[in-house]
């Protein structure tokens, strides 16, 4: 740093402050240092940096899977949120959710030296008697019922899944039929309970549940059965990825969408516009979700936000081609 500061005609305290970005630096100066930088090769000690600061000014993230496009596209967020604060993100995937795996998780990325843990939590896991995260640990949690315990950040499910049964009863169908997502998953459970909820309050009996695992595989499996019923006028679909292998099975028995059958998704993935036809799905702000989730976390270090409770994301539905009023039925789309 003495070394550069000489070149740059500069102070090694106006070094340090262009190498760790703060403001009130001319940009004339900041060039010099920068200059002076590269022509020497210096990169700052990011070790000391982080043994004078007190913080490594990178944050960890636990995830038990990166094959869903909520968790991936989460990540993404998180990673551009903590970038734009200043921060890195240290991943650590987990393949098997238990208390042992959590445990060694956050022991590895204490020694990767992190300050504070985002943990994507799809899984059923922090409601079970068995499963502790570390006390002394910063921790936010994303997509999970454990807002007593912890804070949390997850998309309004609830808010989104009524607003997607709504829209096909206003249609007229006489009810909605639900391909699910996985067993232990809190969003699969959270949409699945409030579907059944949404169409018991209407005066509707919620059918029998047809169950996927998020792939367009399962959705497709999932839609011969329902193609096979001709009583199905509509169905909500847990997420855009099974829609879509549902659209094909309804595609393949002759079954129209949206003139025989109605399809809504969730999440309004990229793709979702390009479907035939283009879906009707619950937009899922997946930015929003990051961008909090890093908020939140810098909060807890910084000691000035709430120890625990849960932060909803609102969702909004994204009308397209594939939901219209059952066949017989004249009704005009809201």
């Amino acid at each position: 740093m003495a070394d550069v500061a000489r070149l740059a005609g500069v102070s090694s305290q106006t070094v340090s402050r262009v190498s760790n970005g703060y403001a009130g630096v001319n940009e004339e100066t900041r060039r010099a240092v920068l200059s002076a930088m590269k022509e020497l090769g210096y990169r700052p000690n990011s070790a000391a940096r982080a043994l004078k600061r007190g913080e490594f000014r990178t944050i960890g993230v636990i995830t038990f899977t990166l094959a869903t496009t909520g968790n991936v596209r989460t990540l993404e967020a998180i990673a551009t949120s903590a970038a734009h604060e200043g921060y890195a993100v240290t991943l650590l995937p987990v393949a098997i959710p238990t208390q042992d795996e959590v445990r060694g998780a956050f022991t590895r990325l204490e020694e990767l030296a992190v300050d504070a843990v985002i943990v994507i939590m799809e899984v059923h896991l922090l409601d079970a008697a068995t499963i502790t995260l570390p006390p002394h640990v910063q921790v936010v949690v994303v997509d999970s019922d454990a807002g007593d315990h912890y804070t949390v950040v997850d998309t309004d499910q609830a808010g989104g899944t009524r607003t997607a049964v709504r829209h096909l009863l206003d249609l007229g169908h006489q009810t909605v039929w639900h391909l699910g997502g996985p067993e232990g998953s809190f969003a699969a459970q959270r949409r699945a309970d409030t579907w059944r909820a949404a169409l018991t309050e209407a005066g509707h009996v919620p059918p029998p549940l047809v169950r996927g695992d998020w792939t367009a595989e399962s959705g497709y499996r999932a839609g011969l059965e329902l193609a096979a019923r001709e009583n199905c006028t509509a169905v909500f679909a847990a997420n855009d990825q099974m829609a879509l292998g549902l659209l094909r099975a309804l595609h393949e028995r002759g079954r129209r969408v949206p003139e025989d059958v109605s399809v809504i998704g969730f999440d309004d993935i990229p793709e979702a516009s390009s479907f035939l036809p283009p879906l009707t799905t619950v937009h899922q702000d997946f930015a929003e979700v990051g961008r909090l989730c890093v908020e939140a976390v810098l909060r807890k270090m910084r000691r000035e936000g709430p120890e625990r409770g849960t932060t909803l994301v609102p969702t909004r539905l994204v009308l397209r081609a594939s939901t219209a009023p059952p066949p017989g039925r004249d009704a005009e789309r809201p």
